[in-house]
């Protein structure tokens, strides 16, 4: 078990897409949404996980997460007990000093959206920011992932 710690970011350009190494197609749906309990379905072009997420720390900077690989079958037979609101994006790995930025560029009825995440290793981990990145949106439950 592990807990999660992350910075999001909304985009001022597409820049990051120059700078990705490579790029990943993705599926995801929520069987459950409560803030305390999230639980995830997402098939990520060959692979497949279900990841339960716990309630956010006051900062939105951390919170508890479980991660499992699943077959690409199971996954999409759980995606069909998913709400109807499943979400279509392409993520972008960006390589930025110590860390990779993972860019979300949102498709279907969420295009024109794009959010970046970092992941860091605690939460005093020093990140310097690119510039094509903007307003910083962690802990806005606006952005997360069970609310778009």
């Amino acid at each position: 078990m592990a807990i999660e710690i992350e910075r999001k970011f909304l985009i001022t350009s597409d820049t990051y897409k120059s700078l990705a190494s490579h790029s990943k197609s993705i599926i995801q749906g929520f069987l459950n949404k409560d803030p305390k309990r999230t639980v995830r379905v997402r098939l990520k072009e060959d692979k497949a996980f279900i990841t339960i997420k716990g309630l956010s720390s006051k900062d939105g900077l951390s919170r508890f997460e479980w991660e499992k690989e699943i077959t690409v079958h199971e996954a999409k037979e759980l995606l069909k007990l998913c709400d109807d609101n499943l979400i279509e994006k392409r993520r972008y790995f960006v390589h930025h000093e110590n860390h990779i930025i993972e860019v979300d560029e949102f498709q279907g009825r969420l295009a024109g959206l794009s959010i970046a995440e970092v992941e860091l290793k605690t939460t005093a981990d020093i990140f310097n920011k690119p510039d094509w990145l903007g307003e910083e949106v962690t802990g806005d439950v606006r952005y997360y992932n069970s609310n778009l």
